[in-house]
């Protein structure tokens, strides 16, 4: 009997995303590849540990990483950054098939939008994927919700655009960091999600995990 992805090694791991054993080297490289890991998965999870303590490094010409930050524009706006951290976490609790990848395009594009705004200049260019068009989408809807809610309220001062482009350039990068660069990673996805372990509009999926 072979692994049922090489057709060459000895399967000697359980997947549970495939509900059969597979060999080591397949689930080490076609793991959150062309294998949709559930996040209990144990070599998952291990392999995530082992990804904590080797941080990777991200290319020169990665976009908006020459942004400079103001240092207090999150400690300042704590609140929308939540707010926003939630929105996406909310998203992809919805739409499981949803990546890191998903996430840090619309963040990409919708930071590019406001990045334009602030120069008075409207320009905007959604994803093409789906799931980051939707995405997108959703996020310029709340902060729109969020603008007409402060607006309303007399003592409330609006959100400026170079604010709001520099908390998603803030959570862009931290998506860079925190996921793996895996196509179909989650890392990012489920470190938002954690950051709100309380709310049952977050709840994880139930285990996939097939005891064999």
């Amino acid at each position: 009997m072979s692994c049922p992805i090489c057709d060459r090694r000895k399967p000697a791991r359980f997947c549970p995303a495939k509900g059969e054993k597979i060999c080591a080297v397949c689930c080490g490289t076609e793991r959150e590849v062309t294998i949709d890991c559930p996040s209990d998965c144990s070599y998952l999870i291990a392999a995530h540990r082992y990804e904590d303590g080797h941080q990777r490094s991200l290319p020169a010409d990665t976009p908006l990483l020459d942004e400079k930050i103001p240092q207090d524009i999150v400690y300042t706006h704590q609140q929308l950054m939540a707010a926003l951290a939630f929105s996406i976490a909310k998203f992809c609790a919805v739409q499981p098939a949803a990546g890191d990848t998903d996430v840090l395009a619309a963040l990409q594009s919708l930071a590019q939008t406001y990045k334009t705004l602030s120069t008075g200049i409207i320009y905007e260019k959604p994803p093409d994927a789906p799931l980051s068009r939707e995405l997108y989408a959703a996020l310029v809807a709340y902060i729109s919700e969020v603008r007409k809610q402060q607006s309303e309220r007399a003592s409330s001062a609006l959100f400026k655009d170079t604010e709001i482009f520099y908390l998603l350039v803030f959570l862009y990068r931290m998506g860079l960091l925190r996921t793996n660069g895996r196509p179909r990673s989650r890392r990012f996805i489920e470190f938002l999600r954690g950051q709100f372990p309380q709310s049952p509009e977050l709840q994880r999926e139930e285990s996939r995990i097939i005891v064999p």
